[in-house]
């Protein structure tokens, strides 16, 4: 049709025009109909590291552990050997301040992956459900290890170690403050592994500030150890110490940062993430101790 000529109508034998859809309205209110919601920022995408780099690092953790091994395993069999033909009873001594330091590491290392899975610095080279899994199963490793810790006091020739003062809190023949409090971190950190099995039950929102008594947990074992242990005064044993405490107030401040860095930007909180709970895979939430950033999140699980 021209510019001059006539729009055709039924009766003149045009065809009549075709009504498409009505074009929705453009508001200019933000989270009104008609107005596209912004894109999320895309979440860290599981890449894992390339094979170079993992036979590099697999090969230093061989190299590393062959050392120590090597430089340490026979000095502590001839010492070993030579206490249990001279003094028995002092093995499970030994015993003790060995599953000690072991549990003390394992706690430690499970408070910490629980803070980067918060944080996401994992999630790039390992799986998010692997990561979580893996997490609980050094929760479950750190307390089998405090439970050895406990019972080889039963075995303790230097102290008269009875089941009830290993059990109830405080009654402790050595240091019951101090031994009382390693109790209690005890009884925590096993409330806590028992909340990844009842999280169904409990809900997502107590699961999330259950896991604040990790911290708690935490400070309780490291108070318990440094001060209670025989060998806190040693410079292998406050490295042992410092090194964990050190790494676990970084990343606890860096999760603290980010998580008000990222409510400064999203005023909105739960809304401006879309309401989400977490993830149905792994259960880590958005929200509370094992949030995420970028999500709204605001403080970061360790067991």
């Amino acid at each position: 049709m021209t510019p001059n000529e006539p729009a055709r109508t039924p009766e003149a034998g045009g065809t009549p025009p075709v009504a498409g859809p009505p074009r929705p309205a453009i508001s200019l209110v933000s989270g009104a109909p008609g107005n596209p919601r912004p894109a999320a920022r895309p979440a860290p995408v599981y890449k894992g590291l390339p094979l170079p780099i993992r036979i590099v690092v697999w090969g230093a953790f061989a190299i590393v552990v062959g050392v120590v091994l090597g430089a340490t395993a026979p000095t502590a069999l001839r010492r070993l050997g030579a206490v249990a033909a001279l003094q028995p009873g002092m093995l499970a001594w030994y015993a003790v301040r060995a599953f000690g330091f072991l549990a003390y590491l394992v706690l430690a290392a499970s408070v910490l992956y629980g803070l980067l899975l918060s944080t996401k610095i994992l999630d790039a080279i390992a799986h998010r459900p692997v990561s979580f899994a893996l997490h609980k199963d050094l929760s479950i490793v750190g307390l089998i290890l405090a439970a050895l810790h406990g019972l080889f006091l039963l075995g303790d020739a230097s102290f008269d170690f009875s089941l009830r003062s290993i059990v109830v809190p405080f009654a402790s023949p050595y240091a019951p403050i101090t031994v009382g409090i390693g109790q209690l971190t005890f009884y925590a950190s096993a409330v806590i592994l028992l909340s990844f099995y009842v999280r169904r039950h409990i809900g997502q929102r107590t699961w999330r500030i259950l896991h604040y008594v990790t911290f708690l947990s935490f400070a309780g074992a490291s108070y318990h150890g440094i001060s209670s242990g025989s060998d806190s005064g040693s410079f292998w044993a406050f490295w042992i110490y410092l090194t964990p405490v050190t790494a676990m107030v970084f990343l606890t401040t860096y999760r603290l940062v980010v998580g008000v860095s990222n409510r400064v930007r999203r005023p909105g909180g739960d809304a401006a993430s879309g309401g989400r709970a977490g993830s149905p895979e792994t259960g880590l939430a958005s929200f509370g101790p094992l949030g995420r950033p970028g999500t709204g999140g605001f403080l970061g699980r360790p067991t």
